[in-house]
């Protein structure tokens, strides 16, 4: 599949993946000291819901739609309010001016003292990018590979922060190419938090995904996963994504409680059809 950002912006697995990368960054900045965030597959930055490839592929209807024009409990909607504030002002379809990738999202919710480090290979991605972001001292852009960056960037000066691995598995196999660049990043800074998203299209590629993740034995890997039921079949007879899912390694110790508040809600908001289904469990157990 090709999960390039543009044409799934605002969807349920993007819902997922940022607000619960909100929670981890409303964590961090809880200690006054700073922290890093580091995106190795960053993306645009911004995205226009009423561009073309939105258009053609115009999941944010069942993604962040939903959330903006539901009333959740006020539990779920504490949990949500940073989120919703990165995402920012939207019209009366609940479609956002412009719906923001992750660093869009970081630099929102980030403080002053903290630096954001984002790597993005295309350069046409890139130069989108730099121009949604803007002039922002606490940034720096490179165009060096994702996984290479990572390797150089950690462990960060700060000794603080969060990764967020996000390709757009263009390849086959690309959940698992994720395995070997965790397993050296975690060599270098075993106490970081990491947060890789994937599709789950195969529930035995899956399976196999996890057990290697597992067989690292790293300690305190969280699974948060959404599956939204299947939808209509897209024009060329493509079938839609249905299920995608976060780990969460070295999580703040309130996101498991916080995970299981928020994820029933979304699987419920989010579900097509008779409701979506939601899991939140460890992996590998923490210490």
């Amino acid at each position: 599949m090709n999960y390039r950002h543009a044409f799934h912006a605002g969807s349920f697995s993007d819902v997922l993946k940022h607000a619960v990368l909100a929670r981890i960054l409303v964590h961090l900045k809880r200690k006054e000291a700073p922290f890093r965030f580091i995106d190795t597959h960053a993306g645009a930055g911004r995205y226009d819901l009423s561009g073309d490839e939105a258009r053609r592929s115009p999941e944010w209807r069942e993604g962040i739609a939903r959330i903006l024009m539901a009333r959740p409990p006020a539990p779920v909607g504490e949990l949500l309010r940073s989120y919703l504030q990165a995402v920012g002002p939207h019209d009366a379809e609940g479609r956002p001016v412009a719906y923001p990738g992750s660093p869009a999202i970081a630099q929102t919710l980030m403080r002053a003292q903290d630096r954001i480090a984002l790597c993005e290979a295309n350069p046409d991605e890139r130069e989108a990018l730099i121009a949604a972001l803007g002039r922002d001292r606490r940034l720096s852009i490179v165009s060096t590979d994702g996984y290479v960056a990572l390797n150089a960037y950690l462990p960060p000066k700060e000794r603080r922060g969060v990764i967020l691995i996000d390709p757009p598995f263009e390849a086959p196999g690309e959940a698992g190419d994720i395995v070997h660049p965790l397993e050296r990043a975690l060599r270098k800074w075993p106490t970081g938090a990491y947060v890789a998203w994937r599709p789950i299209r195969d529930a035995r590629d899956d399976a196999r995904f996890l057990n290697a993740v597992a067989a690292l034995g790293a300690p305190n890997i969280l699974r948060l996963e959404l599956d939204i039921g299947p939808g209509p079949i897209g024009a060329h007879g493509q079938e839609p994504l249905t299920r995608a899912g976060l780990l969460v390694v070295n999580p703040p110790h309130p996101l498991v409680g916080e995970a299981r508040t928020l994820l029933p809600w979304l699987a419920q908001t989010l579900g097509r059809g008779e409701g979506g289904k939601q899991l939140c469990d460890w992996v590998t157990a923490p210490k």
